[in-house]
């Protein structure tokens, strides 16, 4: 059962389940990254007979060209109809934040250019899950943005029982364009991506979801790749009034709460009649659920509905929580927006459920958790690309600042510095 409290009743800190499982991971991911960083396509194979149950010993990690039709026909037209329009709204929402380059050159600084290249990356990496749901949205949602941003080659990575993949998974591979899809999961597939093996190269960033063991992995080889993120459990704070319907309230609840057990699903609202509602729907609509053991240890132990004395209160929770996903659910939520500052994505009103996210409408659902939406952002084109910048002198428009230059340096005590500039002009 879901616990109900004010608003002064919650302990600090504890609103939201916070971090990973608690098992302790780190010790076996170094050996497994170990492994495949000396024995490449070795070890990889050894652990696709271990956990995903390899039977033969000559297998292709790669996925075919047969397998890609092949999925295709086996999803059939009405599911990749479905898959193509939700690519349509991915895309068109993210061709939005393509960055341009700049140069700078102004009458006022003759003889100085100055600029920004935007660039994308040439390689990157999709991890997508394969364990307990399989996740096409991940998918098109990681896939997308990197082929906007301009990436050469985007290789994805995927766990597969018996050497096969989920066939919803290639299918939507195939619509986002993905280059090259390999048999593997895991934190060997994070060694993998980082380290390259006889037959996967290796990647400049990685990014998608993955279980605690692949978290860590991507923990662990930061630095030597770029990351997406560390995302935690799934987490939804819906902020609703007391007009709100009980039953779209606790059914938005368990949408993240059937993700895994860790998951946490919150309720803040100005109504103790509507807090009251949504408890006992959330009981009713666990026991249809079909991932109701899921759903229910994600309820019992993080869920909580919580009373606050108004809606502004409320937002200042959401705000001190800053949540991965935040409903407005409300008749007029624009007046609140503005008040907003952290969140990872916001469903505005009562009829734009977080699924709608997760699936269809265009943002990314690739969210930072745990509050860490304070200081980070969605997954975007910005991620898939980087930036240099240059600079352009004439000699005339560095005599015009040499003296500047050399008595920053040596008040650095930098006095190489400043002679690199000096040395220029001491024959005048």
């Amino acid at each position: 059962m879901i616990k109900i409290m004010k608003y002064g009743e919650v302990p600090n800190g504890e609103i939201f389940a916070r971090g990973m499982d608690q098992i302790n991971v780190e010790d076996i991911v170094t050996g497994i990254l170990a492994d495949v960083k000396e024995n490449g396509d070795e070890a990889l194979r050894r652990y696709c007979r271990k956990f995903d149950g390899f039977a033969d010993e000559d297998f292709s990690l790669e996925v075919s060209e047969a397998e890609f039709e092949a999925a295709f026909e086996d999803v059939g037209p009405q599911f990749i109809g479905v898959l193509e329009r939700a690519a349509a709204n991915i895309r068109s929402f993210h061709e939005k934040q393509i960055r341009n380059s700049f140069l700078i050159s102004t009458p006022e600084k003759p003889g100085i250019i100055m600029g920004q290249k935007v660039v994308p990356l040439d390689k990157v990496g999709l991890y997508v899950p394969g364990g307990t749901a399989s996740y096409p949205s991940s998918v098109l949602m990681n896939a997308i943005p990197a082929k906007i941003a301009g990436v050469k080659e985007i290789v994805m990575v995927s766990p597969s029982k018996g050497g096969v993949i989920n066939p919803v998974i290639l299918a939507a591979a195939k619509i986002a364009g993905i280059d090259r899809i390999f048999k593997i999961g895991g934190a060997q597939a994070i060694a993998a991506l980082t380290f390259g093996t006889e037959t996967i190269p290796a990647v400049d960033k990685i990014t998608g979801p993955g279980n605690a063991f692949v978290a860590e992995a991507k923990k662990q080889v930061y630095g030597r790749v770029a990351i997406d993120m560390i995302a935690g459990p799934s987490e939804i704070l819906v902020v609703a009034d007391g007009t709100c319907n009980p039953k779209y309230v606790a059914a938005d609840m368990l949408s993240q709460a059937e993700h895994d057990k860790m998951a946490s699903a919150v309720l803040v609202t100005d109504s103790m009649d509507l807090a009251e509602a949504v408890s006992e729907e959330l009981e009713r609509q666990l026991k249809r659920l079909p991932r109701e053991e899921i759903a229910r240890a994600s309820i019992d132990n993080n869920g909580k509905i919580i009373v606050a004395d108004d809606l502004h209160t409320a937002i200042e929770i959401a705000n001190e929580i800053a949540p991965e996903h935040l409903e407005i659910c409300v008749d007029n939520p624009f007046d609140y927006l503005e008040e907003i500052r952290h969140a990872g994505s916001v469903f505005l009103g009562k009829n734009c459920p977080e699924a709608l996210g997760d699936y269809f409408a265009g943002p990314n659902h690739t969210l930072p958790t745990s509050g860490t939406a304070k200081f980070s952002s969605p997954l975007s084109v910005d991620d898939f690309v980087k930036k240099y910048q240059y600079s352009y002198y004439t000699r005339s428009a560095l005599q015009q600042v040499a003296d500047d230059v050399a008595y920053f340096a040596e008040a650095e005590g930098l006095s190489g510095h400043a002679r690199s500039v000096t040395i220029r002009f001491e024959e005048e």
